[in-house]
């Protein structure tokens, strides 16, 4: 029986990926007792970046928002593998957003919004959280955004 979260996200029309093992020396999520920390989730689907470049130059903040709602949905991977069911997840506590850009783009927190907004329409309240967004010179891949973030789990 599919629980509430699956049911959102097949209304949704998202399916979450299978998670490939890290590339390095990290695992892609730790719980330390009702917290549970996800790595860093690139913006790929289907084995593809959504996403290559830099904001505020090869890529527009649309662009950039859907390299966002992209890395969030792996990140919801990761977080299903940790648990199982996302029906465990008590709140979104907190994304970090890292956003490969220009250095006079200004639109970190527009970019980020990709990715809360999935979080809400998904957890609803449950899933507003605290945020960061920084833009970074570069990241793995040439990817335009990578987002992290801490749960609550049951």
């Amino acid at each position: 029986m599919a629980g509430i979260i699956d049911e959102k996200l097949n209304e949704l029309k998202i399916v979450l990926p299978m998670q490939p093992a890290p590339v390095a020396n990290y695992v892609g999520f730790v719980r330390t007792g009702r917290l549970l920390f996800v790595s860093g989730q690139l913006c790929f689907a289907e084995g593809i970046l959504v996403a290559k470049g830099k904001l505020g130059n090869q890529l527009t903040v649309e662009q950039g928002q859907a390299a966002a709602r992209a890395s969030a949905i792996n990140l919801l991977a990761q977080v299903k593998a940790a648990i199982g069911d996302l029906d465990k997840v008590n709140r979104v506590v907190r994304l970090g957003g890292f956003i490969n850009s220009t250095p006079e783009f200004f639109g970190a927190s527009t970019v980020m919004n990709g990715a809360s907004d999935l979080m809400v329409a998904i957890f609803g309240e449950k899933g507003r959280h605290a945020r960061t967004a920084s833009c970074v010179p570069v990241l793995p891949a040439d990817a335009a955004i990578e987002v992290e973030g801490i749960f609550e789990v049951s």
